[in-house]
């Protein structure tokens, strides 16, 4: 099936976007039995894990969901030490406030990261259940893993932030773009850049990048050089379906909608500072490097404002993680996000503690 036949075959083409953290299998089976496609994020999932979730996908029923991997450049190893000595230092203060002992350089550095890029293992598991679409963020991974994964018939995504990432991609094998607009919550995914923070000058809102993106790659009328393009960022409501589809959209990708939904796995801390709580604005989000290393949206947090949102020692991406996480878990411990990612997206704060299938029900009446 190509991506156009799955999403003529949904009910909705709406995607349920893939949030890392925030959600399992259980999110993303309730959007397909609603009739959206739901997608699984796999990122941070030991091979045990994805094997496990797929699994609980299988046996719903579900024939037509997204399984989603980042496949990024793992930092240099001997760059490490001296940007995790910076960025202890710059954290110093808050382990002294709180009477905490930070982790030891050695213990960071051996931790690494949660977040694993696309890996041959990764493959060997997802070919045994063969999901009919697999979206990747942070550009694609190796040739022969594309082709790999498109030889079981699966349709291969992935997001762009500018017409140069699009066409890059049309040109390499996805089958459909995600226009990811700068409203989006989560990490930006941006990939043909070095300096992620310094690309940023190059990125744009969702309803400038996606006619420029469908002008250069497709679109919902694409011919046969072209590719569908998806719109995702900000898009809460039917208003903004309806406005992305009118813009030459295929389908609208939703994800900070859901992130109160009852199958999701989103945190109290974070659902209270979704529902202005704590002193926290769900209207008020920034770009911030300081929890994985990367650009990524989330709500404005102490961290954030005392800091600053891209702090010059944050190490390099996904490696921020390990020195922060123990002031994560003290302030999470007391109620509070203020070490936090709290990912949310510029229309964050439409999203409603409802199921699912309401979600995707309001947003469709946007077609």
């Amino acid at each position: 099936m190509n991506v156009s036949t799955i999403l003529k075959t949904l009910q909705y083409s709406l995607i349920q976007a893939p949030m890392a953290g925030v959600q399992g299998s259980s999110l993303a089976i309730a959007v397909a039995q609603a009739g959206g496609l739901g997608s699984l994020p796999a990122a941070m999932l030991s091979l045990e894990q994805l094997r496990s979730e797929l699994q609980a996908i299988r046996d719903a029923g579900v024939a037509l969901y997204n399984v989603n991997f980042f496949c990024h450049t793992l930092p240099d190893a001997a760059a490490q030490p001296v940007q995790q000595a910076a960025w202890r230092s710059t954290l110093q203060p808050y382990y002294d406030e709180f009477g905490l002992t930070p982790p030891t350089q050695a213990a960071v550095i051996a931790s690494g990261s949660a977040r694993e890029p696309f890996t041959v293992a990764a493959c060997d598991v997802l070919e045994a259940f063969k999901p009919p679409v697999v979206s990747f963020h942070f550009g694609l991974p190796s040739a022969a893993l594309v082709a790999r994964v498109k030889s079981w018939g699966a349709c291969v995504l992935s997001s762009a932030t500018t017409v140069a990432e699009a066409q890059w991609l049309a040109a390499n094998g996805a089958d459909a773009i995600i226009a990811q607009g700068l409203e989006a919550g989560g990490h930006r995914g941006i990939f043909l850049s070095d300096d992620p923070v310094k690309d940023l000058t190059h990125q744009v809102g969702l309803f400038s990048l996606l006619p420029q993106i469908v002008a250069a790659v497709g679109g919902a009328n694409a011919g046969a050089k072209g590719v569908p393009v998806i719109a995702a960022g900000g898009v809460a409501n039917a208003a903004g379906v309806r406005a992305a589809m009118a813009l030459g959209a295929s389908a609208v990708q939703a994800g900070s909608a859901f992130l109160q939904c009852d199958e999701a796995t989103t945190s109290a801390v974070h659902r209270a500072a979704l529902q202005s709580k704590n002193g926290y604005d769900p209207r008020h989000t920034a770009l911030t490097t300081i929890f994985t290393g990367r650009p990524a949206r989330g709500i404005v947090n102490r961290a954030m404002r005392e800091l600053s949102p891209m702090p010059a020692t944050a190490p390099a991406f996904p490696t921020s993680t390990a020195m922060i996480a123990p002031l994560r878990a003290h302030a999470e411990s007391m109620g509070l996000g203020d070490f936090s990612p709290l990912w949310a997206g510029q229309h964050a704060a439409a999203s409603r503690a409802v199921p699912a299938a309401q979600v995707l029900a309001d947003l469709a009446a946007g077609f």
